[in-house]
């Protein structure tokens, strides 16, 4: 048994939740060309990885793979309205996480799929990230999963997929906006390469069962949201009335 491989899925999840929170703590309420913003967005950046690495898990060992995709279209259709609040959003102007991690499991399903003709499917993965084009994470999220789901079983070549994806988001970044641009600075982008190491000591374990684990970040993810959109509403009244 490798001695480093001491991380199980609940453990990942709850890293991931915790850097997740503090990456949208400091968006919210620290000016995004400060460093304590950027440290915090560079390990947050770990957190969409491991959620698809584990979508992409969850689809090899679910038993119902269309209650799952069913699952996460609602979760996602939940979450819209609180990701567009807390950052400020209008409704139709752009969506959470969520649903591109939906459309990537989507795309997985569909690429593994015996009954859809290998013609379609490449077209499947296109429409799929279009669709995920206004989401966070948005195309990148899809490729991740279909990356991870592809090789699955296969450590060595689901991190070559990730980083291959990971160079075009860096890419896309800097031509958006350039890394060391002084109002929107995006090398903090760079933390995704934090996530190889954290997976690298995943032990294929899910860790504890629990009701309480299991649909843990279902509720969490949109109740922190709203959470920040509640501190950000109430600390803006504060300030306007002083």
């Amino acid at each position: 048994m490798n001695t480093y491989k001491i991380l199980t899925a609940n453990k990942l999840k709850i890293i991931a939740a915790v850097v997740m929170f503090l990456d949208h703590l400091v968006s919210v309420f620290i000016p995004h060309n400060e460093l304590l913003n950027l440290l915090f967005r560079f390990s947050g950046r770990v957190a969409a990885p491991v959620f698809c690495f584990f979508i992409a898990q969850g689809f090899h060992y679910t038993s119902n793979i269309k209650k799952y995709i069913i699952r996460l279209l609602i979760f996602a259709a939940v979450s819209h309205l609180p990701y567009n609040l807390c950052f400020g959003l209008s409704f139709f102007q752009a969506t959470s996480v969520i649903w591109s991690l939906a459309l990537g499991l989507i795309a997985l399903t569909a690429i593994k799929s015996e009954k859809i003709n290998l013609i379609f499917k490449p077209l499947i993965l296109v429409v799929c990230c279009a669709l995920s084009y206004t989401a966070n994470w948005n195309f990148i999220a899809v490729l991740w999963i279909v990356g991870f789901g592809i090789f699955h079983g296969n450590f060595k070549r689901q991190i070559a997929a990730f980083c291959v994806v990971g160079f075009i988001h860096l890419i896309w970044q800097l031509r958006r906006f350039g890394f060391f641009d002084a109002m929107y600075p995006q090398w903090f982008q760079l933390g995704i390469l934090l996530v190889i190491p954290l997976l690298a000591m995943y032990n294929g374990q899910v860790g504890k069962k629990s009701k309480v684990m299991t649909w843990f970040f279902y509720v969490f993810y949109p109740a922190h949201l709203l959470l920040l959109y509640v501190l950000n509403l109430i600390l803006s009244t504060v300030l306007i009335n002083q």
